[in-house]
């Protein structure tokens, strides 16, 4: 597995389709901060697991996108996810998804590591943002371009939220693919975060490439945990 990887694509700019929820208010997010810039939002998802990469997504909207059913991608049930992925891959200025493996992570630890996830997806988009709106309230510059962070930005802001979704779903495909080399694990159903049942099974069978070595991994002692040192 590369150190890194990377995945971006550039769209024209079109009016996106409308999905409303059924039985629950809909909450119409911001467009934008600044309404006369080229604006990014950023966001991670993976930060708490124990177990595999932690992915970030940029998006750019256009400054007329709407869609009912955009929200915190936590909010949303999976179908709904992966219904929005399409939609915001369609009709974004651009986007782009960077990724750190577990590796990168117990070496720099996990909040350098999702801002790094952010400055790679911010890389490689197509279109250079001129402001970054970040997700959460810690964030590094990415070069000269200057950032706002917002807490519960998913919650608040339509780009972020599209981040969201981008990075949760491509984070999702990825521990759905390792899970086909460890099924015991039930990365399928936990996605490698702190579950009863993944951590049962680190104490049955052990811990694997895809772990986070410096996480608590037991939830109690990591003395109780054989790294075969």
């Amino acid at each position: 597995m590369p150190s890194w990887q990377v995945f971006s694509e550039y769209n024209k700019c079109s009016k996106a389709y409308s999905c409303p929820p059924k039985g629950r208010e809909i909450k119409m997010l911001k467009p934008y901060l600044h309404k006369e810039l080229i604006e990014a939002g950023c966001d991670e998802a993976g930060r708490g697991c124990l177990a595999g990469p932690v992915y970030a997504a940029a998006v750019i909207l256009p400054s007329d996108f709407t869609n009912d059913l955009l929200n915190d991608s936590k909010q949303l049930s999976e179908k709904q996810r992966y219904q929005l992925r399409d939609v915001i891959e369609r009709e974004a200025v651009a986007w782009a998804v960077g990724v750190v493996t577990n590796e990168e992570i117990d070496k720099i630890n996990i909040l350098r590591a999702s801002i790094l996830a952010m400055h790679r997806a911010v890389a490689q988009l197509k279109v250079r943002p001129q402001h970054l709106l970040i997700d959460g309230n810690r964030f590094s510059p990415y070069e000269d371009i200057p950032h706002t962070t917002v807490v519960k930005g998913d919650a608040t802001y339509m780009s972020i939220a599209a981040a969201s979704i981008l990075a949760k779903t491509y984070r999702d495909d990825f521990m759905l693919k390792i899970h086909q080399e460890f099924p015991q694990y039930h990365w399928d159903s936990n996605k490698g975060y702190p579950a009863p049942i993944h951590r049962e099974a680190i104490r049955q069978y052990g811990t694997t490439p895809y772990h986070r070595m410096t996480f608590n991994l037991l939830g109690t002692k990591q003395l109780e945990l054989d790294f075969g040192e």
